[in-house]
């Protein structure tokens, strides 16, 4: 490896050798020496020039450098370094690794607001900004904390297919493609090789990766491409099981970013971040269509929450508990897919379970339909072809305990923790009606 430490790294490592690599982010210039500003993805470092006293060859190799040139720098960290933006490096060798042309094509001094889709376009150069990397390792932490929960409470991982023969939800938003000449496609949630893996004897398992919906809408808080963490659950109660372990696992995640993202919070101004309260608060319908009421809206029975209802119910919520999170549950029955469990005693609701934060849905599930006769008797009831799902309902004539599960939108997860605007500048490289590169 060409770097032995990080910027990050070398203020525990005064008066020793090391040696930094990373991005020119600027060049001063004085009479007698060169500052140049060093950042790696850990922070920004400085490396001093004395002209007349360093060596000719690092002199002149450091006379020519541009922003965003690459460069390898072994040296000293000074011991009283001088330098306000970070750890001071004395060079006794720089190796210049890679050329960039000039001028970039966006500004790289982040004083100058450039317009999304032209960041976008530049996506490569633009994650070099401090506050963008920031958002992807607060993402990457909370991947990380999520699954640590998980694991450390006897969740075992699988991998479900991202392929599929037939819809998983029916509808036409989803991709088709070519399989061997037949028709496949890209799967909108794992859903129901989820609830296989439980009939199968895996009573408690998650899954970590990508879906994918074809849906024509431009919307700051929808992606064509977007990760969720799906988790699985047999021998439940009810789908309360659900809420109890879907919250215990967004806190620990939360709480692993307080600690561990010290330094990112504080450069998207997000120090005051806390981990919520548990157990997050419940609304129930039809309770809710009361709720809404009494601020003016009226929802149209049997129909799903819109955006407009998430955000009254939010500040509902906020205002009676102080919480950002809360659970809605026991939707109706006709606005939710065949393979939830209704309400036995009162069948017009379904054990369906949404988590609401900050006024956005960010994950969906609750208990499914585990009965035989029950989940045959709800395909048609809503008017879905049974043979195109046997391959999946042929199963539960053997035996599959109760269960029920969730799965948890990661961009728009991130996006409502740290309040930004737009979905898309929290994915690495986001995938758009308009947008299939970089």
């Amino acid at each position: 490896m060409i770097r032995t430490h990080y910027s990050g790294e070398l203020s525990s490592h005064k008066g020793e050798t090391v040696t930094i690599a990373g991005w020119v982010d600027n060049v001063k210039e004085l009479p007698n020496f060169r500052f140049i500003v060093i950042r790696d993805r850990s922070g920004l470092m400085q490396v001093t020039v004395d002209k007349k006293k360093s060596p000719q060859e690092i002199e002149q190799s450091t006379r020519d450098l541009k922003l965003h040139d690459v460069i390898a720098v072994t040296g000293t960290v000074l011991d009283k370094q001088i330098a306000k933006i970070g750890p001071e490096v004395y060079p006794i060798m720089v190796k210049v690794l890679s050329k960039s042309v000039s001028p970039l094509p966006i500004d790289v001094t982040w004083s100058v607001e450039t317009q999304l889709d032209t960041r976008l376009d530049w996506r490569v150069i633009d994650l070099r900004n401090p506050r963008n990397l920031a958002i992807i390792t607060i993402e990457a932490k909370f991947m990380e904390g999520l699954e640590e929960y998980l694991r450390t409470n006897g969740f075992v991982q699988v991998s479900t297919p991202a392929i599929l023969g037939g819809t998983s939800e029916g509808g036409s938003e989803v991709f088709k493609l070519d399989y061997f000449g037949k028709s496949a496609f890209l799967r909108q949630d794992p859903q129901l090789h989820r609830q296989l893996a439980i009939a199968g004897g895996i009573d408690k398992l998650y899954d970590l990766g990508p879906n994918w919906r074809a849906e024509a809408s431009h919307t700051p808080r929808h992606l064509c491409e977007h990760r969720a963490c799906a988790a699985e659950i047999g021998f439940i109660e009810d789908e309360t099981d659900t809420e109890r372990v879907e919250e215990a696992m967004v806190s620990h995640a939360i709480k692993k970013i307080q600690n561990d993202c010290k330094r990112e919070l504080e450069i998207l101004g997000k120090s005051d971040l806390h981990s919520p309260r548990i157990p997050f608060p419940e609304l129930r319908f039809p309770e809710i269509y009361d709720i809404l009421k009494e601020y003016g809206r009226d929802l149209p029975p049997d129909t799903d929450l819109n955006r407009e209802s998430e955000e009254i119910l939010a500040r509902h919520v906020k205002e009676k508990t102080g919480s950002e999170f809360f659970f809605v549950n026991r939707f109706p029955f006709a606005a939710k897919p065949f393979y939830v469990m209704r309400v036995d005693e009162d069948p017009r609701w379904a054990r369906s379970v949404d988590l609401i934060y900050k006024g956005l849905e960010v994950s969906s599930g609750g208990q499914r339909e585990n009965r035989y006769d029950k989940l045959i008797a709800q395909i048609k009831e809503k008017g879905i072809d049974e043979s195109g799902l046997e391959w999946f309902t042929k199963n539960f004539k053997y035996g599959v305990p109760p269960h029920g599960g969730f799965a948890l939108g990661i961009e728009r997860s991130v996006a409502q923790m740290l309040d930004i605007e737009n979905i898309r500048e929290v994915c690495l490289f986001p995938r758009t009606p308009e947008r299939l590169e970089p």
